[in-house]
């Protein structure tokens, strides 16, 4: 058996996934054989949660320690000094059972039991679909509790706009106005600051050069029918789309700065969120789910052709 359990594929249109067991991850996606993400190898553990769920919370909580109407919670803080932080939540390393199994679409699921990083119960559920618009993708959550429990919820693709080189030479074109300052050390929120001249206005597609991201975004453009999307996009012009609506009015960019060259800027982190990074401390942005009550946010990745 493999490190991230059983694999799960499916396929239509041109368009082929790959998910494991472990974490319901998004282990990879390609169009007509071109790669949409930088996936990585059944034999081996998820690396960087490349393609994971996030919930009940993405992104970060300072020290792991957050209370919710009078409910203390301890999370462990699974992001090293200084950053001592509780990272992308509780569901990312959970076996997930298959529900559903179709040629074109899979159905996993995963109970999330109270604990003291999370006192509530969830029953989480992801779905997977492919077709001729490309991959769509749904994370939802339940209340199975007898109270209410604060919840956020994000999925990490590392997208890529060629089957090979790095961040640098791509275009990236992602609509907001907005974008989260936040502390060096920690990468904990400070204030919401204007992208207007600074490195980080990608309203207009443009090279990311050498800029290093690693920053929640907000103030995001919407059209009338509630969506919006980012671009990467490759010296050919090809490159990959993620859509998503207004429930994800944040969204995290990472140009995945790492010291393992095969790791370094050789995908972009694009993590529409539900709240912004600290949310479970601050309460910005938290989604209160009461007792029966189900949250889904929905992702559409499609291939850019030429």
């Amino acid at each position: 058996m493999a490190p991230s359990g059983e694999q799960f594929r499916i396929e239509s249109a041109g368009y082929v996934a790959e998910v494991t067991e472990v974490g319901g991850a998004l282990r990879a996606l390609s169009a007509d054989g071109r790669p949409l993400v930088r996936g990585w190898s059944a034999e081996r553990m998820m690396p960087m949660y490349g393609g994971a769920l996030l919930a009940p919370w993405p992104n970060r909580i300072g020290d792991g320690a957050y209370s919710f109407r009078g409910v203390e919670a301890q999370a462990a803080m699974n992001e090293p000094a200084p950053r001592l932080t509780a990272l992308h939540g509780l569901v990312a390393w959970l076996p997930w059972r298959a529900v559903e199994v179709e040629p074109d679409r899979l159905t996993l699921t995963v109970p999330l039991w109270p604990s003291p990083a999370y006192p509530w119960h969830l029953e989480c559920t992801v779905t997977y679909a492919v077709g001729p618009d490309g991959l769509t993708w749904t994370l939802a959550a339940r209340n199975e509790g007898d109270s209410a429990a604060p919840y956020g919820a994000s999925v990490h693709p590392y997208f890529v706009a060629a089957p090979s080189g790095q961040v640098d030479g791509w275009r990236f074109e992602l609509p907001a106005a907005s974008f989260l300052d936040v502390d060096e050390e920690r990468l904990l929120p400070r204030e919401v600051l204007p992208v207007e001249g600074t490195d980080f206005d990608f309203r207009t597609a443009r090279t990311v050069g050498s800029t290093f991201v690693d920053h929640a975004f907000t103030d995001l453009e919407f059209d009338a029918e509630g969506r919006t999307s980012m671009r990467l996009l490759g010296p050919d012009g090809a490159g990959v789309q993620l859509g998503w609506d207004r429930s994800c009015p944040w969204v995290q960019v990472h140009t995945a700065d790492r010291p393992e060259p095969e790791f370094d800027r050789t995908g972009l982190a694009v993590e529409p969120m539900t709240c912004p990074p600290d949310a479970f401390r601050t309460g910005t942005d938290v989604v209160v789910l009461e007792p029966g009550q189900e949250h889904a946010v929905t992702y559409r990745v499609a291939a850019v052709r030429p």
